[in-house]
This record gives structure tokens, C-alpha cells and sequence, in this order.
């Protein structure tokens, strides 16, 4: 591909001719460049990557974007942009031939549900056609699947995850956007067929400072990414956020409710032995329908998937079978089974609306005693910490505070800040920052009949400590300490 085809449609600073080489790939990364590459120099949160031009070109860039001025000393192609960011989405967009414009992109948003969510809306579209599905957990085709190392990836890497979907035949991509995509345009020249907002609670104010930033970046996949609105924008009632969204999409617009009037509303719903039985009212009837997945937060992620497969034309009885055949999704109040007496469920949950809900969905199972584990990530939102003290003080019977994803910061402060949510005397928790000793003293305290939860990592694989990451999963931590106090399964 030309480099004029490469930067077309780019706001430039500059309108000066460039040379129109051969472009054979695109990087953000100096180190991997490689011949006749573009490199898009991108200021980031740690580094500037203008530090690194030179590298880039002696290791074969043959054109740079960036938002500076082209330097004295610098004697190469330098293509001025507005936004480094942008450009880089735009040109990734059009090296792999714009796939999103030949693919129903459904993209989903909000605080919490948005894993859940995807995983229904794949399962209800395998009944039409193949599907693409980037989230929080995995990046996965017909062909294949890889960890996913953050929820929603780079432009330049989302992009090519969109040309290999196309390449594979499929016809629809689901894909979690998180704020940070948003904010960091790393969905700018993504064509989305329809968007979904789940909710919106405190979360990531470490990076979006107030809660109104957070929301303005939720937004803007509603307003369009540098191309034109989605043609459908499916809203949960239930969240204040969904009425301003409402006001403002310029699509069409499909909400959803657990709890009043909406175009999928539930009417009745019940906890059965293996999973929710829910009965809906939608625009093509009344729907009833049984899922494996627990609680009123995936009762409500449930009707969102099931306005997503109505509205893309997916038959009444195909959009039930979906969401039957959908199986528990990892790390989401995932069950941890070996024989034990009591119920073990793991979730992801790490922000005070994803703990309350979780710990309400424990209730619901009317455990003799509910006891709760969980901590909060370093270097992120502390007004959080307090917070989440709070909901497990008022909803567990007793607590184990532990550490998360401590990064550079004192696990043990991390932990006084959680403590100071918990006002309940004589007090109900004890602290063990080592997240392994922590399970093991939940599960000896546990009783037959009780149920504990150990949240906020879910399905991660990782600890991030101050100076290393270790493999650590809860899932199996649990396994391990379960088995060494006897139990057989």
C-alpha cells in the first residue's frame, strides 16, 4: 500500500507534500519497526515516543506521524498530524482496508456487565453466522483465541484483529469498549453497528478524575468514533446515564429495564437450582427463557444481549436458544466445586457497585454465613477503597481484606484505606495482605451451608507486585487450599 493511501482522510498540521512510498506495515512501538514501516509517534502516559524517531528509522520507518514539528536534525518523511492518536486508528484503518465497514460491530460499554454481556450477545448470533468477540478475558474467531491483555487493545492492533475476523468469514464482531479506549482513541475509524450501555458507577477516576469525564467518554461511542453514529443504540433504563444517552443518540434507540417500562422489560423472574429463569415482554412478544448465569445484574445483562439479537433480526426462538447454550462465564461469580460443604463463587468484581451486586446475588442463595475476600489494585482510584469497606461491612458477615494488584504501592495502606469503610464494632474482618494465606484462612473458616466470595480478580491469571508479576489465580488457589483441607473432587 502507498503512503498517500496509508495517511488519507488524517487531519494534518501541515499541508506539505510527502513522498509516496511503499508502505509495508505501521508501528507505535520503535522495537518493532521494521523495513519501509510507518511509526506513529504517540505521547503517552510514561513516554513520548518522539524520544524514539531516530530508532525507528535506523531501524527502517520510512515515514513518521507525529504532532510535533519535524525536527532540524531529522532528514525523513514527516507527516505532521492534529492528533497522533487518531492518526495512528486512521491510518491502521486504512493499511487493512477499513474491515469494520464490512462487519456488524456491536460495541458495548459501562462499568460492569460488559464481559457477561458479550459472551450472551456471541452465543445468540452463533445461531446466524460466525462471530468475533474481543473482551476483557480473551480475543477470539472461529480459528482460534489469545489472552487478552487489556479489554479493549490498540487501534493499530484492534484493526488487525478486525482483518483477520473478516478473513475468517465472520460477519459480526462483539467487542467490550472501555473508557480508556474511548478517551485514548483507540476506537476512532471503527464503523460500530450498534452500542450498548450497561451502566455507569465510580470506577477509573485515577485516570478520568471526575465522574462526569468517565461518562463524556462512555459517551462518545454513541455519538460516533470518527465515522458515523451506530445505526442502534441499546440502553439500560435502569442507570440514570441511560436517559442522557437517550437524549442523544442519534440513531435508533432500544432500551431495556429489569425494573420499569422499556422495550425489553422483565416481567417475572426466579432462582432455580441451575441457574435464572426470566420471563421477558419485547417488542415481539413475550419471551420466557432459563440461563445458566445467576443474580439480577445478569438478569439485566440478559435483556440487553436479547435486544442486541432482536434488533439484528435474530429469530425469537434462536435468541432463546442463545442464551440456554450460554455457558458460566470465567471468573463471573464463577463456582469453585470439590466436594466441599460449603459454595465458593470467584468474581472479578473491584469496584463497590460490582462488589454490592455480587454480594447481593450470594444473598439471594441464602447461605447460612456469607464471608467475603477481596482487595483493591495500587496506583488506581482510592477514593474507591473506602468504599468497598463500606459494602462488604454492610453486606458479609465477615471479611478477609487482602491484596489485589498492589503495583508500587503498600499493600498495607492500600488495606487502611479499605478499613476505614468498615464502621461495624466489635469490627467484622481480618487483614492478610499475602492473597494466598487469605484464601486459605477464608476456607478454614468456613462452615457447612456458608458461602464465600473472592473477588476482584476473576479470571486473572496475574498479581502485579512493585517489581514483578507472579502467576496467580484464584480459581485455582482455591482448588489447591480446598484440596489440602480434604476435600476429594
Amino acid at each position: 500500500m502507498r503512503l498517500s493511501q496509508v495517511i488519507q482522510d488524517i487531519s494534518r498540521s501541515s499541508s506539505a507534500p510527502v513522498p509516496d512510498f511503499e508502505i509495508e506495515g505501521l508501528a507505535y512501538d520503535s522495537r518493532k519497526v521494521q523495513r519501509n514501516f510507518v511509526f506513529a509517534a504517540i505521547k503517552g502516559e510514561k513516554t513520548d515516543g518522539n524520544l524514539f524517531v531516530e530508532q525507528a528509522a535506523q531501524r527502517g520507518a520510512v515515514a513518521i506521524l507525529s504532532e510535533n514539528t519535524t525536527p532540524a536534525e531529522f532528514h525523513g518523511c514527516w507527516v505532521q498530524v492534529q492528533n497522533a492518536r487518531q492518526a495512528l486508528a486512521t491510518a491502521a484503518a486504512n493499511f487493512f482496508g477499513r474491515p469494520t465497514e464490512k462487519l456488524d460491530l456491536i460495541g458495548i460499554t459501562g462499568t460492569n456487565g460488559k464481559t457477561s454481556t458479550a459472551y450472551l450477545i456471541e452465543s445468540i448470533l452463533l445461531a446466524r453466522a460466525r462471530v468475533g468477540v474481543i473482551s476483557t478475558i480473551e480475543y477470539r474467531g472461529p480459528q482460534g483465541k489469545m489472552p487478552a491483555d487489556r479489554t479493549t487493545p490498540e487501534s493499530l492492533d484492534l484493526q488487525a484483529l478486525f482483518r483477520q475476523f473478516v478473513e475468517q468469514g465472520c460477519r459480526y464482531v462483539v467487542m467490550e469498549v472501555s473508557s480508556h479506549a474511548l478517551a485514548m482513541e483507540r476506537v476512532h475509524c471503527c464503523q460500530f453497528r450498534s452500542a450498548v450501555f450497561t451502566n455507569l458507577t465510580r470506577d477509573h477516576l485515577d485516570y478520568h478524575q471526575t465522574l462526569e469525564n468517565y461518562f463524556d467518554a462512555k459517551k462518545r461511542l454513541f455519538l460516533g468514533t470518527g465515522l458515523n453514529p451506530p445505526q442502534q443504540s441499546i440502553l439500560n433504563r435502569d442507570d440514570p446515564r441511560g436517559a442522557d444517552l437517550e437524549r442523544i443518540c442519534s440513531g435508533r434507540c432500544l432500551t431495556y429495564s429489569t425494573e420499569r417500562k422499556a422495550d425489553v422489560e422483565l416481567l417475572d423472574s426466579r432462582r432455580e437450582r441451575q441457574g435464572t429463569w426470566v420471563r421477558l415482554r419485547t417488542l415481539e412478544g413475550e419471551l420466557e427463557l432459563q440461563t445458566r448465569l445467576l443474580g439480577k445484574p445478569n438478569v439485566s445483562n440478559l435483556l440487553a444481549a436479547v435486544a442486541v439479537g432482536l434488533d439484528l433480526g435474530v429469530r425469537p426462538h434462536q435468541v432463546k436458544q442463545g442464551i440456554e447454550d450460554c455457558q458460566p462465564i470465567p471468573g463471573r461469580f464463577e463456582a469453585v466445586d470439590c466436594g466441599q460443604p460449603f459454595h465458593v463463587f470467584v468474581d472479578y468484581a473491584h469496584t463497590p457497585d460490582a462488589l454490592e451486586k455480587v454480594l447481593q446475588t450470594a444473598r439471594e442463595l441464602a447461605p447460612k454465613r456469607l464471608l467475603a475476600l477481596f482487595g483493591c489494585g495500587g496506583e488506581r482510584d482510592r477514593s474507591k477503597r473506602p468504599a468497598m469497606g463500606k459494602v462488604a461491612d454492610g453486606l458479609s458477615d465477615f471479611s478477609w481484606i487482602t491484596s489485589d494488584n498492589p503495583r508500587g504501592e503498600d499493600p498495607l495502606r492500600i488495606i487502611s484505606e479499605i478499613e476505614s469503610g468498615f464502621q461495624t464494632r466489635p469490627k467484622k474482618y481480618h487483614v492478610e495482605p499475602d492473597r494466598r494465606k487469605a484464601i486459605q484462612a477464608i476456607l478454614r473458616h468456613a462452615k457447612p451451608g456458608d458461602i464465600v466470595v473472592v473477588a476482584g480478580k476473576g479470571h486473572e491469571t496475574y498479581q502485579i507486585l512493585a517489581d514483578r508479576t507472579i502467576h496467580f489465580d484464584d480459581r485455582e488457589e482455591t482448588r489447591l487450599a480446598l484440596r489440602e483441607m480434604g476435600a476429594t473432587s
